[in-house]
């Protein structure tokens, strides 16, 4: 079921290319911090299509409309991250203050536990967090279903945690093994430009500096967007199996 989700969302991010870079563009223009916020809400009617859809179902990719309610959804979705983030933010300053009071083998010893007890509440409260968006996309964007502990428990528990962890696990290694696997080749391909230049006796330093320019920009406009919706539509869908 899991590679049932991955291929769906593989293949649904890929359903239209201008999508990506209107996506790319908005993210060319986050450091204002407002049009951020449209990329959060443009994931949450991802997520939002998918929890009201199926596996390798023919969910159309959200429209770029309403763009008032897109950021409005955007601005939800990043103070519930936020909210949720904070119990391992907490936890982690109590044992540094606690660490701060003590000495030597103690403090570091303090400093350890609270920080594995610390990774773990990271790891609940994201999967909290993920799973937290998805039911409030569900029941209609009620707010306050984001929050619904023993409801969002209880879908976890349906899925299976082994289930939520190892589709999260699988999307950061899938994530990270794409944005690999597009520099790799691009990096290929200008040093294998950098190294014929430079044996026709051209300085290829300004073709080195061009393949990094195009890899940022291929990464912005189009790999970037396209794992936002890939992580997306996944979490999406994996929230579809307890239902």
């Amino acid at each position: 079921m899991i590679l049932d989700i991955y291929k769906d969302s593989l293949e649904y991010s890929a359903k239209d290319w201008k999508t990506l870079v209107i996506l790319g563009v908005i993210c060319f223009f986050s450091f204002l911090l407002l049009p951020a916020f449209l990329i959060t809400g443009y994931n949450y009617r991802v997520i939002n299509t998918a929890v009201h859809g199926v596996i390798n179902g023919r969910d159309p990719l959200p429209d770029f409309e309403d763009l008032i309610s897109m950021f409005v959804d955007g601005v939800k979705f990043v103070i519930v991250q936020i909210l949720y983030l904070l119990v391992p933010a907490i936890i982690f300053l109590i044992f540094a203050l606690v660490a701060g009071q003590t000495n030597g083998v103690a403090a570091s010893a303090i400093m350890i536990i609270g920080c594995i007890i610390t990774f773990v509440a990271f790891v609940v409260s994201e999967m909290m967090a993920q799973m937290g968006i998805c039911h409030m996309a569900y029941n209609d964007g009620a707010f306050s279903k984001a929050f619904a502990i023993s409801e969002i428990k209880e879908v976890i528990d349906e899925i299976g945690w082994f289930e939520c962890i190892a589709t999260f696990l699988g999307l950061i290694i899938i994530t990270f093994v794409i944005l690999f696997v597009v520099s790799a080749i691009i990096g290929i391909i200008f040093t294998a430009f950098g190294v014929s230049t430079a044996i026709l006796g051209i300085n290829p330093s300004s073709i080195f500096i061009l393949g990094a320019l195009i890899n940022i920009l291929i990464t912005m406009f189009l790999v970037g967007p396209y794992l936002s919706i890939f992580n997306s539509r996944s979490i999406g869908l994996l929230y579809t199996m307890q239902i």
